[in-house]
């Protein structure tokens, strides 16, 4: 849809990016699982791994209307999307700033490849935008960002960094999975490329696993011309499911923030819980940042119990919220980040930014709050030692 600037976020959602069935008219998009196309009479060349078939190219759509971009593409996962856009703007001799708080896969894609490809990177000391100017090196291509951060929801001030790179003629990228494009439009404070764990928002089901990116139709030329020798493509069973999910996605993005905040209200009361980290809380440190760059504060917290409770036999004690690897479905789920997303990480790795062995990430789903209460009390009560 040519006009999809002028629609709602729900009508986006549900009907931008669509694959029409002109024979049949169905009500949903087709699933076209052929991996050959003929060239007759076709203008491009279709083929699984150039990331056009007719499922793919027709969710991009929908994601680039989501981001307000030109254009996008979708990959097999979150990191095949990241370590595939930095590696379409960084080459031997290069260097990039990556903010000190991260995703940990992020964070060990840098530091275990880029040596290998002789990229130079720098991380941050804070977020401030002092810190990331005077890490700016002759060579310096991109500044990396994410925000909010995974797993401390601290916040990143996209509008300076942006025109701190612009000033120096620097590419930015942001981590948007956490806000998803329901709560932050980084287009809007001026940052180039966005990328998404689609496994997560965009997903929202907990049963797939993909990567978006979003930006200009020359930064995507560009990340297509190196996503086409890596071969980082989805299946397009995946690529029906994912438009699937993403017709609901504003309406859960909503329920989830709307459910978080109330947690996170609930949690900083709790006298069993010493800390809370959620940018919707006004005793956050960039409580004024995020209402400023967010729609919403987003279905993601962390928080940390007292001394005296048990964090695993908490986990283990709970009915109804899962301890999962993932995060971002209807479900609420949470877990510990030393041992899953960021336990590549050495523990000083770890303790650089501020992530405590006793840290829980917690995603909130669609349940009735009251209930996902319930369920923390009776677990905090039995994992008291």
């Amino acid at each position: 849809m040519k006009d999809s600037k002028k629609l709602g976020i729900n009508t986006i959602c549900t009907h931008v990016g669509e694959v029409k069935d002109e024979q049949f008219k169905g009500a949903i998009s087709p699933i076209y699982m052929s991996t050959s196309y003929a060239f007759d009479g076709v203008d491009v060349k279709r083929y699984p791994r150039y990331f056009n078939t007719p499922n793919q190219e027709m969710l991009c759509k929908k994601i680039a209307a989501l981001e307000k971009t030109e254009n996008a593409l979708i990959f097999g996962s979150g990191m095949a999307a990241i370590s595939t856009t930095l590696l379409a703007f960084l080459q031997k001799g290069d260097h990039i700033i990556l903010q000190q708080t991260l995703y940990g896969g992020t964070y060990n894609f840098v530091v275990e490849e880029f040596d290998k490809f002789g990229i130079e990177y720098s991380f941050t000391e804070s977020l401030a935008i002092e810190d990331f100017e005077k890490k700016i090196k002759k060579n310096t291509k991109v500044i990396y960002i994410e925000t909010p951060s995974n797993p401390l929801l601290t916040i990143t001030d996209m509008k300076a960094v942006s025109k701190l790179a612009k000033s120096k003629d620097i590419v930015t990228m942001i981590d948007n999975t956490f806000a998803s494009p329901i709560n932050q439009t980084p287009v809007d404070f001026g940052i180039d490329i966005m990328i998404h764990s689609a496994t997560k928002y965009m997903g929202g089901h907990s049963d797939i696993l993909a990567g978006a990116i979003a930006g200009s139709n020359e930064h995507v030329l560009r990340i297509w011309n190196v996503a086409k020798n890596l071969g980082g493509s989805l299946s397009d069973f995946t690529v029906w499911m994912l438009e699937r999910s993403l017709k609901t996605m504003n309406l859960r993005v909503k329920k989830q923030s709307k459910n978080a905040l109330k947690m996170a209200k609930y949690l900083a009361i709790n006298p069993d819980v010493y800390h809370v980290y959620y940018p919707g809380l006004k005793g956050h440190p960039d409580y004024k940042l995020a209402k400023k760059q967010m729609k919403n504060f987003g279905g993601m917290l962390s928080f940390e119990l007292k001394e005296g409770i048990d964090v695993m036999k908490f986990q283990n004690s709970l009915k109804l919220i899962k301890s999962s690897m993932s995060l971002a479905g209807v479900e609420s789920t949470l877990l510990s980040p030393t041992q899953t997303s960021h336990s590549l990480l050495s523990p000083e790795e770890r303790a650089n930014q501020g992530i405590k062995d006793g840290l829980i990430r917690f995603s909130v789903g669609i349940e009735n709050t009251k209930d996902l209460i319930a369920d923390i009390e009776k677990a905090i009560k039995k994992a008291k030692k």
